[in-house]
Order: structure tokens, then C-alpha cells, then sequence
């Protein structure tokens, strides 16, 4: 089906509608949204690409249709993967919690600037070189290996390095003030850090796309629904980072069931680039008879490798020791440290929070806790954010 450009004008004026509606009512003046606020934000955005998923079907038809659903659900269980990147990013540059929704929307507007440019920069490479299916389908299945690997969290030391890079150069300042990007420190114009960590999820989105770009274009080639997939998956991820913020941990399981799904995409390019094949060293530049995957076994492979990871992930008690001891220390280092927020009921909160997990933590098995690497640590940090807190309403 051919989109015609009427079409892909209102498509891009929603979009950016969306997006504008987001920062003048819900970012312009910082604050820490309320889980309610988060879940009924989260369910509208969802709702409103459902809908354009059910428009898409009947306009388009089933097969244009379960592309876009394919395309959104596997973009979107990527986008959540991202969320964890972007909570230790955050985490690394202690950006007040007030202040994270403008970090987070302007995440989403890079990732979909980058996007886009990858989007048409992919159509056009296949479209001249259908050998580039190849490449697609060999990036889709080094990412799934590389995400079942164990990796050590370095997050912490690339920020740093970003932070001592700028420090370096530029005249930066230690402090935010407030949500601005500049500030004077003894009457000179200074970065502030709010601007480093944009910079920072800048660069993680390009890296991202290398990723879900090559995921997409396996599912379909309609350059409007690998867009629109792409760009409704994208809007809501900041109140979807609040509403699931101290459950990401929970997702144990998320980056095997990730892996799964690219590793099924990227041999489904490579089936497609044997069907369509001409490159000479291969059966003679001719194409090779192999079984093509639909779109509807895609989609069902894709929904229930994402159901048995979600749930196997919710049910497993390691998971769920590993959420508590991961929020734990989490709350622990937000209470402790002065730039989290100015707002004394959020911290109250965190403290409150706090001792949730420290009785959760007390009735947990020690199998399961000293599988924490961090579990000393954590207990230390909690043991001084009591200290704290005493001293606190001692005054």
C-alpha cells in the first residue's frame, strides 16, 4: 500500500502535536509525577497507538496491519531495555528527581530525530542493495549474543569520563541549577550538568537505533510503518519510566527474551536475503528456495516470547529479591544525596520506601541476598540513611 503524502503530513503533525502537548503541560514546570499521573499518561499513549494500529488494519489491510503491530511491540520491549540504560545514566549524574522528565523528553525527541535519519538511510540501502539484508540480519544476531553475556555495570565510569572530558574543555559547573542548561559561576557562563547528561543519552539513543533500526526493517520494508512503530513506541517512555521506575529491576529475564526476538528477526532477514538473493558467490547470484516467515507467526513469536519472559520474571523469587535489594540501594543513595530534591514530602517518601525494603530484606532468604554483589554495601548505605534520618527529626 502506497501512503500518500497528505497522509504522512498529518501523521508528522500528530506526532509533533503529541510531543508539544507533552512539554507545555507536563514538562514545562518541573515536578515528580505521581504514579497516578504516570499510569493514566502510560495507558493513554498505549491506547492512542492501539488505535492507530486498528486504523492502519483496516485501511491497510491484515498484513500492513500485523507489520505495524510486530514493529511496535518489539520496538517498545527495546525502548523499556533502554530504561534501564537511562536509570543508571541518571543515576550517575544524580540528576534531581524533578528535573528527570526534561532529560527523559529530550531522550525521546533525539531518539526520534536519530531514528528518522536511520529509518530513510535504511529504506535507501535496501531499496539499492538487497544483499543489505545480509547486514541487517548479522547485526540483529551479534546484538542477541551480546546481550545474553554477563556484563559488568559501566555505566558509572563512562559518564565520568564524559564529565572529566567536558571539565577538561569547557567551563562546566559542579551543581545544577535547577532544570537550565547554563548557569554563571563567579560571573562567567557555565555548562551545567544537566546539559552533560543530555549529551550522554544522546549518545546512547544513536546506539540504540543501531539496534532497533535493523530489528524493525526485518519485520516489514513499509518505510510508514517502520515510522509510525518506531514513533509511537517512543511516545509515553517518560511516564513509562515513572510508572515502572523500582520495577525495572524486577525484568530479570527481559534481556533473554530480547534476545530471542532479534535473534528470530535477524534469522528472518537472512531467509528473506537468500530469497531475494544476487550476489554471485551465493547459488550463482540466484535466488535460494527457503521458507519465508509471515508476519503472523512474527508477531506471535514475538508476543509470547515477551509474555513467558515478563511473567517468568514476575513469578521468580530471585528476581524479586534482586528488586528489593536493587531499590533498596537506590532509595538509600537518593536519600542520602542532597541534589536528589528539594522537596522534603519526596524524601520523606524515599525514606518511607526505604523501610519497606528493609523489612523485606530482613525476612529474605540469605540465599538469595548474598547473591547480590552489592548487598553489604547496601545494608551499609541503609544503616546510614537511619543515622540520617534521626538526626534529622532530632533538630
Amino acid at each position: 500500500m502506497i501512503v500518500s503524502p497528505l497522509i504522512w503530513g498529518i501523521t508528522i503533525v500528530v506526532i509533533l502535536g503529541l510531543l508539544a502537548f507533552d512539554y507545555f503541560f507536563h514538562i514545562r514546570k518541573a515536578h515528580i509525577p505521581s504514579l497516578r499521573e504516570a499510569a493514566v499518561w502510560s495507558s493513554i499513549y498505549v491506547g492512542l497507538a492501539l488505535v492507530f494500529g486498528v486504523i492502519v488494519w483496516i485501511f491497510g489491510g491484515a498484513t500492513m496491519g500485523g507489520e505495524y503491530f510486530a514493529g511496535y511491540i518489539t520496538e517498545k520491549a527495546l525502548s523499556v531495555d533502554n530504561l534501564f540504560v537511562f536509570l543508571v545514566i541518571m543515576a550517575s549524574f544524580k540528576v534531581p528527581r524533578e528535573d528527570q522528565q526534561k532529560v527523559l523528553l529530550f531522550g525521546i525527541v533525539f531518539a526520534l530525530i536519530a531514528r528518522t535519519g536511520f529509518i530513510f538511510a535504511g529504506a535507501a540501502l535496501i531499496n539499492t542493495w538487497s544483499w543489505m539484508f545480509y547486514i541487517f540480519g548479522i547485526i540483529l544476531l551479534v546484538t542477541a549474543g551480546n546481550l545474553l553475556k554477563e556484563e559488568d555495570s559501566g555505566g558509572d565510569d563512562a559518564d565520568n569520563f564524559i564529565i572529566r572530558l567536558a571539565k577538561r574543555f569547557l567551563h562546566t559547573s559542579e551543581h545544577y541549577d535547577g532544570d537550565k542548561l547554563f548557569t554563571v559561576v563567579n560571573g562567567k557562563k557555565a555548562l551545567t550538568p544537566m546539559l552533560l547528561v543530555m549529551v550522554a543519552i544522546g549518545g546512547t539513543d544513536l546506539l540504540f537505533a543501531l539496534d532497533s533500526i535493523p530489528a524493525i526493517f526485518g519485520l516489514t520494508q513499509n518505510v510508514f510503518i517502520v515510522f509510525t512503530a518506531t514513533a509511537f513506541s517512543l511516545m509515553g517512555l517518560r511516564q513509562l519510566y515513572f510508572l515502572l521506575d523500582g520495577l525495572l529491576d524486577r525484568l530479570i529475564y527481559l534481556s533473554y527474551g530480547l534476545a530471542a526476538i532479534l535473534a528470530f528477526i535477524g534469522v528472518k532477514l537472512v531467509l528473506h536475503a537468500l530469497h531475494e538473493n544476487n550476489l554471485p558467490f551465493i547459488n550463482g547470484g540466484e535466488h535460494v528456495p527457503v521458507v519465508e516467515i509471515s508476519t503472523g507467526l512474527s508477531l506471535t513469536v514475538i508476543i509470547g516470547v515477551l509474555a513467558v519472559t515478563v511473567i517468568g520474571s514476575l513469578v521468580s523469587n530471585s528476581g524479586k529479591a534482586q528488586t528489593v535489594l536493587n531499590n533498596a540501594r537506590r532509595h538509600a543513595e537518593s536519600y542520602l544525596e542532597l541534589e536528589y530534591t528539594a522537596d522534603m514530602a519526596e524524601r520523606e517518601r524515599v525514606y518511607n520506601l526505604l523501610m519497606d525494603e528493609e523489612k523485606a530484606i530482613a525476612v529474605m532468604e540469605t540465599k538469595y541476598r548474598d547473591k547480590h554483589p552489592e548487598s553489604e554495601a547496601i545494608l551499609e548505605q541503609m544503616a546510614e540513611a537511619h543515622r540520617q534520618h534521626t538526626e534529622h527529626l532530632a533538630r
